[in-house]
C-alpha cells in the first residue's frame, strides 16, 4: 500500500475517535460547509494545515455534501530547504497544492517594528483573501486546533484584559463574501502529534526567515509557548482544565459578569441593575 494511502487510513481507522469524528462534528455543529462551497485549503507546511488538507480530502470524496476544495500553499520567501520540504510533505501525502509567491518576509525584515509576528500574520491574512478571491472562493479554512483556541483564550485573558476567544467560523470584514473556518476546532493537538509520529512524519514549525533556528523546532519563547506550559501544568492538577476552558465560553452566565462588548459598545451591570 502506498505511503499516503496508510496515512488516509490511519485517519478513519487508528484516529477515528481522537481527529475523525472530531473533525467531522466540528463540520456539522458549526455548519462549517455547506453544498456547493468553494474552499481554499491554507497549507503552512506544519503538521495541522497538512491534516486539515487530508480531513477535506476524505470529506470531498466520502461525505455526503458536495463541494469543491483548492489547496494552497503561500510563499512568504521561504529559504529552498523549507521549501524544498513542504512541496516534498505534499507528495507524500498526495495533496495537490498550488504554491504561490509573496514577498512577505522581505517587507517584514526591513520595517521597524516590534512585533514582526503580528506584521506578518496581517500580511499573510491579506495575501490570502486575494488569493481566495482569484480562485472564486467563499470559504478559507485553518489548520487552527483545540489548544489553539484554549491558548488564544488565556492570552486574551492574561494580555488583552478581555475575555475572547478564537471562533469556529466568521465572516470577513473586509472581503466581503470570504468567511473564514477552522475545521480542526474541536481536535486536540497531542492527537496530531501522535499521528504524525505514527505515520513517521516531519513537518516544518517555523519557516520564518527571520528565525530561522526554529524551522524544526519551537525555541519556547512566545507567550502563547507560555500558555501552552500553563496548561500542561494545570491539567496535572485538573485532567479536565481545557474542555472547563472551552466549556466555560460556551456558557457565560451575563448575569455575573461586570460588563460586555459587542460591535465596540460597551454596556456596564449597572445598565439594569435597579430595572
Amino acid at each position: 500500500m502506498e505511503k499516503y494511502k496508510e496515512i488516509e487510513r490511519s485517519i478513519i481507522k487508528n484516529y477515528r475517535k481522537d481527529i475523525w469524528s472530531k473533525f467531522v462534528k466540528a463540520v456539522q455543529i458549526y455548519e462549517l460547509i455547506k453544498e456547493n462551497d468553494n474552499i481554499m485549503v491554507c497549507i503552512s507546511g506544519g503538521k495541522d494545515s497538512f491534516l486539515l488538507a487530508k480531513c477535506i480530502q476524505e470529506l470531498q470524496r466520502h461525505g455526503k455534501i458536495k463541494f469543491n476544495a483548492n489547496y494552497v500553499v503561500m510563499n512568504p520567501g521561504y529559504n529552498d530547504y523549507n521549501r524544498d520540504f513542504i512541496l516534498d510533505n505534499a507528495k507524500i501525502l498526495n495533496v495537490p497544492i498550488e504554491m504561490f509567491e509573496s514577498d512577505i518576509f522581505d517587507v517584514v525584515a526591513n520595517v521597524d517594528s516590534k512585533s514582526p509576528c503580528y506584521l506578518c500574520a496581517r500580511m499573510r491574512r491579506g495575501y490570502l483573501y486575494n488569493k481566495a478571491k482569484e480562485l472564486g472562493c467563499n470559504k478559507i479554512a485553518l489548520g487552527h486546533h483545540f489548544d489553539d483556541v484554549i491558548e488564544t483564550t488565556l492570552l486574551s485573558m492574561f494580555y488583552g484584559a478581555e475575555v475572547k476567544t478564537m471562533m469556529p467560523k466568521l465572516h470577513s470584514d473586509n472581503f466581503p463574501g470570504l468567511e473564514l473556518i477552522r475545521p480542526l476546532y474541536l481536535v486536540k493537538e497531542n492527537a496530531i502529534i501522535s499521528w504524525k509520529k505514527n505515520n513517521e512524519l516531519t513537518f516544518i514549525n517555523c519557516a520564518c526567515r527571520l528565525t530561522e533556528g526554529c524551522s524544526l523546532i519551537n525555541d519556547g519563547t512566545s507567550k502563547r509557548k507560555e500558555m501552552k506550559e500553563l496548561i500542561k501544568n494545570l491539567r496535572k492538577i485538573n485532567k479536565d482544565i481545557d474542555h472547563n476552558i472551552f466549556k466555560a465560553l460556551d456558557n457565560i452566565n451575563l448575569n455575573c459578569v461586570l460588563g460586555v462588548k459587542k460591535d465596540g459598545n460597551y454596556k456596564s451591570f449597572l445598565d439594569e441593575y435597579d430595572n
